[in-house]
Formats: C-alpha cells, structure tokens, sequence
C-alpha cells in the first residue's frame, strides 16, 4: 500500500500527506518584494488541490538578496501584511505553508544592486562580479537572516527553510569553487561552513518551529563538493535543524544527467543520517515517485504542480482515496 497519504512530521509540525510543494521563483512581485494577487491565488490553489506542505518561492532576506527585480521580500515591515494574508488562505486550504528564507548572493540579477559574494567571482559572463563580502557585509546578512526569522514567526508560518543550495549566497560560502577566501569564513572544510552554521544559530534565536534546510548534496564539477563532502557537512549540524530538503547543482554552470529521480540517491544517504529528508527531481508521474516513499518522508513536486494544480487529487482518484477530494471538485474526478 503507498505511503503517499500518509501523514508525517517535521519536529512537532503534523503534515497530512507526502506531498510537499517545491519553492519556485515566480518573479511577479513588485519591485519592493510584495505580496500580488498571482500569489494570493497560485499557492491556494495547490493547497486547495491536495498538496501537504507548501513553500514558497525564495523570499529575499536583503534587496540585494533578490534573484530577479520581482522575487518575494522578508527584509521589511512593509512585507509582513501581504504575507499573514497569503498564510491565511493556505491554511483555510487545508494546508500547512513554510518560507524559504534566501539570499542569491553573486547570482542576484535584481536592478540597481551591488551584489556581494564570499569571493569577487562571477558566476557567468551573464552576471556582475560581486564585491567579496567583509566581516561587516556577512554579519549584517546573518543579521538579515535573524530579522527574517523573526517576521516569519510574526507572519504565522509553519515552517522556515533555509535556502543552503542552489549556488545563493550560502552555497557559495560552502563551496571551494566559489569560496577563495583567506579568512576564517573560507579556506578549509570548517571555515567554508562557518556562515551557514552562523546562518542557521541566528534564525534559531528568533525560531523555535520546524527548520529545514536545503542543500545542493552534488556540485557536479571535479573541484566541487560532492555527496562525501554533504554527508560531512550534515554530521556537523548535530541536529540543528529538522529537516533536509535534498537538491543538487546550481553553484557553477556545469552540464549534469537529469532524470526522473536523479537526486534521490542523495536523500537516501542523508536519510541514513537520521534526518526527515525531502527529494525529488523531474519527477512528474505517481508511478515514478510512488517507490520513493519506502525509502524517504516526502515527495517535493515542482513543475508538475505548475501544469497541474490538482495533481495530488488526480493520485487521491488513482489510489481509491476519493474522500480526499473536497466536495466542489468531486464532479471532476468521478
């Protein structure tokens, strides 16, 4: 029998199924990172479609933080009213929603910024060269992560996740192809994860609920970190936080074999470490991810929820479980 309806937890967090909403850029706030009505519909509508857990797209702990001129904003008062609205409606879904606290450090795309970077390297020819960081830069941005923390709580959130993959800010911290540092932030194995460690502390002083924490498990390149270098890196957490939302890639343009599941191997090995552990990767079909759930907690779905909102009540249907469905969208999967 799957596991899918299954429910389960991150600390004390109850998350009805195995179905977690993968954060995705959205790039439809406004250029202050506020809340638009797109987002007041997209991520109910995938709550009100079956999903467990959501998180949202990379919220942006500093403008300078931004991936684009449009993403989400954490660093502002001013952010706070258009979130509580949008937890709201999740919950009235029946869902619960987590924020995915971000920071895209050398590979901020957002106007008029000046973006940082643990080392003056640009990620491509298609990027600015970022400023390295000094002591003062990375002390306010682990500040900046403290303050988003403390207005998450006020937001109402269930759940923070830490974005530590992906090549942002604090995966270029982790990673000795991005990180050329000589201080005590770069270097060897223990300087490289000073910051995230940092990062994690901080948030930790203003959060005491779920905290996830995404990782990159593979950087695909020769001098890179690799699975041996993560699973090192997660002994280090001594169950800091709560959970691993396991991705890969994403810190140096490198071309990678993605497939149906390509990631999974790295959330099992995590899962060993006896972490809840999140994986997925171009898993777009119920057949392809049902086996996953004997050897991880939850499924992250990604473009398969963009194409198809109600994707988790089409699987309810398949499995028999049609007293899933809510009532105003039975007629649609008689």
């Amino acid at each position: 029998m799957s596991k899918a309806f299954q429910s389960f937890k991150i600390k004390n967090l109850e998350i009805k199924n195995r179905f977690v909403m993968a954060p995705m850029c959205m790039y439809v706030a406004t250029t202050e990172g506020v809340v638009q009505s797109f987002h007041r519909v997209h991520y109910p509508a995938r709550a009100y479609g079956g999903v467990g857990l959501i998180i949202t797209e990379a919220t942006a702990v500093e403008s300078r933080g931004r991936i684009s001129s449009h993403d989400l904003g954490i660093w502002s008062d001013e952010h706070i009213a258009g979130q509580r609205e949008l937890v709201k409606l999740v919950h009235e879904a029946g869902a619960k929603i987590g924020i995915q606290l971000a920071h895209a450090g050398r590979k901020c795309k957002a106007d008029n910024e000046i973006i940082i970077g643990p080392s003056a390297m640009a990620y491509s020819a298609d990027y600015l060269t970022p400023v390295e960081m000094t002591q003062d830069d990375i002390h306010t941005v682990i500040q900046a992560f403290k303050d988003g923390a403390k207005r998450a709580k006020q937001i109402g959130y269930d759940v923070i996740e830490i974005h530590g993959a992906h090549g942002y800010l604090i995966n270029q911290f982790l990673s000795p192809l991005t990180n050329h540092r000589h201080d005590r932030y770069g270097g060897s194995f223990e300087n490289r994860i000073r910051f995230l460690h940092e990062v994690i502390d901080a948030v930790k002083s203003e959060w005491d609920g779920p905290l996830i924490l995404r990782l990159s498990a593979e950087e695909y390149a020769i001098e890179g970190n690799h699975i041996a270098d993560t699973l090192h890196l997660i002994d280090t957490l001594e169950h800091k936080v709560d959970a691993i939302n396991v991705s890969s890639g994403g810190v140096v343009p490198v071309k990678f074999d993605a497939y149906p599941g390509y990631q999974i191997s790295f959330a099992k090995a995590i899962k060993e470490k006896g972490y809840t552990v999140i994986g997925g990767g171009l898993l777009t079909e119920f057949d392809q991810m049902d086996p996953y759930f004997e050897d991880i907690d939850a499924i992250y779905l990604g473009r398969v929820l963009l194409s198809n909102p109600n994707f988790v009540l089409s699987v309810a249907k398949k499995l028999g479980r049609k007293d899933l469905i809510i009532a105003p969208y039975e007629r649609g999967f008689n």
